[in-house]
């Protein structure tokens, strides 16, 4: 089956239809997964316990040779597909060449390029700089350090259904306590929590969501915690783990124009919603928002570990030499990588690809679950759609509903996943190469699923 318009096929592709020829998991899959529970960690959650040999567009083939279709990305980080050829290309170069020196030890030109990539793609006019890492988390907790020692203050404000990472102070960040934080406090000092603006769960209605919450926000900056002592307040623009909430609008132009008032430096936390995911490169620039700070991971490299920091010049170099870096902290394979995503998210203008996707899915959703009880709101921008499930005729959250919609799904071959501060959402994180031919197919098994509740 050949991929929509506007997108070719690429080299080393597998066939672009969904295949089940066993139950999923398979045998195969399932010998490898006993094999894995006596050897790591069970602490290392599964969702769904198959092993892929292969990834291409819009399809994962496992060890018993079903072609899953794949609405996950890895969580949002094949944007560009998995083993994208430009990136496979310019991968394969580097690693015949260089493959670890460590920037900070001796500096090599993927670094730069990539930091010169960030600093034109980042929304704002001002003078930029950035510095390179290898997560998510990293780069949040590096973007906290250039905040606090710019500002000389300490506190850090997030929201709630927030997620930030898991090490010590990105989980203390992050709202959610099971599975991210239970049992492994103390957590991090001085860092406060507003609450976030979520048209669909706001107390009071949508249409005062946006007044509500910022007042909420300047309660707890003006008068909880002091602006003068406020380093940083850092917001996902479309929270991903939380249950892919989009904010009101104005609320962002709030949250900003507060920090700007008062020298609070303004971190967009885009690990999961940058590099194209949402139709533009970074999805504050929906909102008109110009960052302080901006932190970007997951889509950045197209499967390598690559995260980065970029920001004002000034901010970047309020840090003394040696204060940002790490050992494998913009290795030069995953450098390579991310100019091969670059390259492609160009070539193929895969930011007209996501509108394309929201375009085509939103519709399709929105028109399926009119009149369905179990659904409460579809919502996202670009390729990040969710569903929000609910017990029929009220908003109590309905995660075991959403479990069996997964499973169902999972068993007809198609990845998806859960999210949400209760459970109760799938989030649809599909590749912006996959075809409208796999898209349709992965959203009317979604869609049987449901009905079948």
């Amino acid at each position: 089956m050949a991929p929509a318009p506007g997108i070719p096929v690429q080299e080393g592709w597998p066939e672009q239809t969904r295949i089940v020829h066993t139950a999923i998991p398979g045998p195969r899959s399932l010998a490898r997964h006993a094999h894995r529970q006596q050897v790591l960690s069970t602490g290392l959650g599964t969702v769904l316990p198959v092993f892929v040999e292969r990834a291409g567009g819009g399809i994962l083939v496992d060890v018993d040779g079903n072609h899953l279709i794949d609405f996950a990305s890895g969580i949002a980080v094949t944007t560009v597909g998995s083993s994208a050829p430009a990136v496979v290309r310019r991968v394969r170069d580097q690693v015949a060449q260089v493959t670890h020196t460590c920037f900070l030890v001796t500096e090599y030109d993927g670094y730069v390029e990539v930091g010169e990539k960030l600093n034109a793609l980042t929304p704002g006019t001002h003078a930029k700089k950035s510095a390179l890492f290898s997560t998510g988390a990293e780069a949040v907790e590096n973007a906290v350090k250039i905040a606090r020692v710019s500002t000389r203050r300490p506190a850090i404000v997030t929201f709630g259904h927030a997620y930030h990472g898991r090490t010590l102070l990105t989980m203390t960040m992050t709202a959610k306590n099971a599975p991210y934080k239970d049992g492994f406090g103390p957590f991090a000092p001085e860092i406060y929590r507003a609450p976030l603006a979520y048209p669909y769960r706001w107390p009071t209605g949508p249409e005062r969501c946006a007044t509500e919450a910022l007042a909420s926000l300047e309660d707890l900056v003006l008068k909880q915690i002091g602006a003068n002592n406020t380093a940083a307040i850092v917001i996902e623009p479309i929270q991903g783990e939380g249950g892919f909430i989009v904010p009101p609008a104005a609320y962002l132009k709030g949250v900003a124009d507060l920090a700007r008032a008062h020298g609070i430096v303004l971190i967009a936390d885009e690990v999961q919603t940058g590099i194209a995911r949402t139709g533009e490169m970074f999805a504050c620039e929906h909102d008109g928002i110009v960052p302080d700070l901006i932190v970007t991971a997951k889509g950045l490299a197209g499967g390598l570990p690559l995260s980065g920091v970029t920001g004002r010049a000034e901010l970047m170099d309020a840090v003394p030499p040696g204060g940002l870096g790490g050992t494998f902290a913009g290795n030069p394979v995953a450098c390579a990588a991310a100019l091969g995503v670059f390259e492609t998210i160009e070539s193929l203008d895969l930011l007209s690809r996501a509108r394309h996707i929201e375009a085509v899915a939103r519709p399709m959703l929105e028109e399926a679950a009119a009149g369905n009880g179990w659904i409460g709101e579809v919502r996202g921008r670009g390729a990040m759609i969710a569903v929000e499930f609910v017990i029929p005729g009220t908003k109590d959250p309905a995660p075991d509903a959403a479990a069996a919609v997964m499973a169902n799904c999972h068993r007809q071959g198609v990845v998806t996943l859960q999210c949400g501060t209760y459970g109760n959402v799938i989030r649809l994180l599909p590749p912006l190469v996959m075809s409208d031919e796999l898209l349709h197919d992965g959203l009317s098994v979604l869609i049987d699923a449901w009905k079948g509740l």
